[in-house]
């Protein structure tokens, strides 16, 4: 009885105190957010949010975009709650002298356990393996991210042989319900009785304790994506992906705009640190991390929560690590930010063979000679070199004050900043719902807002669209000269054609990239033949904004969307199309912010495909031609267009549709995307060429896309592979115009306009 005393008074002492702990670790940090975090709507509901919960939390949908990594999560995330209730069972024996929690077939409910326990257990395993034996790169190596490892192990091993020492210590027959710990109690079955009873307790003692202590690590590690996660994932926004906040700029009260220090980040962006669970998923497919630049979206993440935890604990002086004495080196004086030393080298590309590079290598046919002469010149794209960076870079100096570290510099390099594509593909990836591209794009605002820095080829092409209302500088009177280049055609402008059904928003590159042009050219010749009315604003059409805004100038991109929108009512404009992306995308999902009501926005290729289906436009001739088709990030991840323009080209008699090893939502950037297309890439190696390397591997005759960014990208990028008489880079409307029409498209002999720096 005294003996049972004591064990309870023991267990509710540390019970008690690991729940103290766990308390204040989860609520100073709550303090950081709160107090540090700028106001958020944390509105719940909304049509569809519940499904969608349910699916990324339960059904683990993102994370199932790596089979064997899902499948492995699920067995540890569904073992875990499961053998919580026998975790609870065993409490009690503990408590009791071996009774047991009266549930109902309490003997199916011990198989369940074991059998959970094993597929815990060898689910663990192959966990260490990825991460030791694989040797992913993504993955984090050294003890701090395998603590949970040793963790999971000893709760499971634990459990087994408590269940086991319990069936020697109490005599219990050996059991088909209970076949693991039936099997550990035969080995030790001539043991004494007392004894067995210790060892029993020995087990339950080390099972509670690292019970508990995982309790209180979960809110001081990246675990405390267990609690944050679901709640990042309900809280979502509802408006359309990617889109950006809408800057007030006439706020008077205002001090600033962007992110120039951790407390311009709202409440909501603070939970995306919490809740990362450093997977590197994100990384692992962003254009900059594959490329040897200087940007990792997830320690983009991690080191804007260290940085906030840091500042968080000077501004409240509470201390985010519980008991002190068990976190020495994070608790101590200082903070992280990045070494100057590290700052000044850069990153060390190599070209070494990754698995990313032989995994794309080996998808290539046997007789695919660009295929094999990309295995043969090295790795396609590699995360090591940027992640080798990041982790010297990024470190805790004892003289650091984080109350006087500048978030731009000391935690993001402008580097980092200037590396991002936008390409959202680590949004698409992360399982636990963060966001990367708007802090980027808040970090940009304030650099371009208040500081007035950004790279100078930026600078120059922001200086010509305000000038022209182009990135060339090229007079505004020139935009609609495209026009005279169609033979037999008349293009009516808004003014010829009061009357049209669709506005044609040329935009930009369709306008004055001689390239482009083409594009423009074959989708008025196609809409002509299908009997489509339509109309273009001419030299009345201004440049969309997107370029300024993914580049920070929001000042620039809201008055460009002002008069365009001005524009389009004067016009009565209900309907628009455009060949561009990133058009589409701003002028479907950002312009309504801004006044644009009642119109709907369709890409080429949407309209192209409804065309087609109806029969208004009779692909009849052949295109004997091996196609890929590269997914533009702003039609595909921006706003789910993948099959319209695969359909397109399905339709096309003689086309053979083959696919990268990154395609649809998974597709690697063309590396024109966020501005990019107008700044010159100093660092690693050009994305364009490596998403070209990635598309050669297949073996195509052409390569596809229904974006002109791209589409510059991919002639540069088959040029510099000196592939483009073999390989040739066309849009999806210039396909089709062949196909309707039967004349050739026009090969490589025209000039390709000089569109980056």
């Amino acid at each position: 009885m005294a003996w049972q005393i004591a064990n309870l008074l023991l267990f509710l002492a540390a019970a008690g105190y690991a729940l103290y702990l766990f308390y204040r670790a989860v609520y100073h940090r709550y303090l950081y957010v709160k107090k540090l975090g700028q106001p958020a709507s944390f509105s719940g509901g909304g049509e569809g949010r519940m499904a969608e919960f349910l699916s990324q939390v339960f059904g683990q949908k993102k994370l199932l975009k790596d089979p064997r990594s899902g499948m492995m999560h699920i067995v540890i995330f569904y073992g875990f709650i499961i053998v919580q209730f026998g975790a609870l069972d065993l409490i009690v024996k503990g408590l009791t002298d071996g009774k047991h929690v009266p549930f109902p077939a309490y003997g199916l409910f011990g198989l369940m356990q074991e059998a959970v326990v094993f597929l815990v257990l060898a689910a663990m395993g192959y966990a260490a393996y990825r991460r030791y034996g694989e040797k992913l790169p993504r993955l984090k190596r050294g003890w701090k991210p395998s603590l949970v490892v040793y963790f999971i192990f000893t709760l499971m091993l634990s459990v087994l042989f408590a269940l086991g020492f319990e069936r020697v210590w109490l005599g219990l027959e050996p059991s088909g319900y209970a076949p693991i710990s039936s099997a550990i109690a035969a080995i030790f079955s001539g043991m004494p009785v007392g004894a067995a009873e210790a060892v029993f307790y020995v087990f339950w003692w080390v099972h509670l304790l690292v019970l508990l202590s995982f309790l209180v690590y979960v809110p001081q590690s990246k675990h405390f994506h267990l609690l944050t996660a679901p709640l990042n994932i309900w809280l979502r926004r509802r408006e359309p992906v990617g889109r950006l906040s809408k800057l007030d700029l006439e706020d008077e009260n205002a001090e600033s705009f962007g992110a120039g220090k951790i407390e311009d980040f709202t409440q909501k962006q603070m939970l995306d640190f919490y809740a990362c669970v450093e997977c590197g998923r994100c990384t692992n497919v962003c254009p900059a991390s594959n490329t040897g630049k200087a940007l990792s979206p997830m320690h983009l993440i991690t080191k804007l929560r260290d940085h906030l935890q840091e500042k968080g604990a000077a501004v409240t002086s509470k201390s985010p690590w519980a008991p002190a004495f068990a976190f020495p080196a994070s608790a101590s004086a200082g903070a992280h930010a990045m070494a100057p030393a590290a700052v000044a080298s850069g990153v060390a590309w190599r070209e070494a063979a990754s698995e990313a590079g032989e995994r794309e290598a080996a998808a290539s046919s046997a007789d695919n000679a660009g295929g094999r002469k990309a295995a043969r010149e090295g790795a396609v794209t590699d995360i090591r070199p940027t992640l080798d960076w990041q982790k010297s870079a990024w470190h805790r100096d004892p003289a650091n004050n984080p109350l006087e570290l500048e978030l731009i510099g000391d935690v993001m390099t402008e580097d980092e900043i200037w590396s991002c594509t936008t390409c959202r593909n680590c949004e698409d990836q992360c399982p636990v719902g963060n966001e990367h591209v708007d802090k980027i794009i808040d970090l940009r605002r304030h650099l371009v807002l208040m500081q007035g820095s950004l790279p100078h080829d930026g600078q120059r092409a922001l200086q010509n669209i305000e000038r022209q209302g182009n990135p060339w500088g090229l007079s505004r009177g020139d935009r609609a000269n495209w026009t005279a280049e169609i033979e037999g055609i008349s293009v009516p402008t808004v003014k010829d054609n009061p009357g049209f059904d669709y506005l044609f928003f040329v935009g930009s590159m369709g306008s004055y990239d001689q390239r482009s042009r083409r594009i423009s050219r074959a989708f008025v010749r196609l809409m002509q033949e299908a009997g489509v009315s339509f109309a273009i604003l001419g030299n009345e059409e201004k440049n969309s904004g997107d370029t300024p805004r993914r580049m920070g100038n929001e000042m620039l991109f809201q008055q460009l969307a002002a008069e365009n929108i001005e524009t389009f009512k004067k016009y009565g404009v209900r309907r628009i199309v455009t060949a561009c992306p990133h058009t589409f995308n701003t002028l479907k999902n950002e312009y309504p912010d801004f006044g644009l009501e009642g119109v709907e926005v369709l890409h080429h290729t949407q309209l192209l495909e409804q065309l087609v289906r109806e029969g208004k436009l009779q692909p009849r001739h052949e295109v004997q031609e091996r196609i890929v088709y590269h997914d533009s990030c702003y039609l595909g991840r921006y706003n789910g267009v993948y099959d319209a323009p695969r359909n397109v080209l399905k339709a096309i008699p003689g086309v053979r549709l083959v696919e990268m090893a990154r395609n649809r939502e998974n597709a690697m950037c063309c590396g024109a995307g966020g501005g990019m297309m107008w700044m010159e890439e100093t660092a690693g190696k050009r994305v364009n060429l490596a998403r070209t390397e990635q598309a050669l591997a297949v073996g195509p005759t052409v390569v596809s896309s229904a974006c002109p960014y791209c589409l510059a990208m991919f002639e540069d990028g088959t040029k510099m592979k000196e592939a483009e008489e073999d390989v040739r880079a066309r849009d999806v409307a210039e396909l089709l115009e062949h196909a309707v029409f039967g004349d050739r498209p026009v090969r490589t002999s025209e000039p390709l306009e000089e569109v980056r720096a």
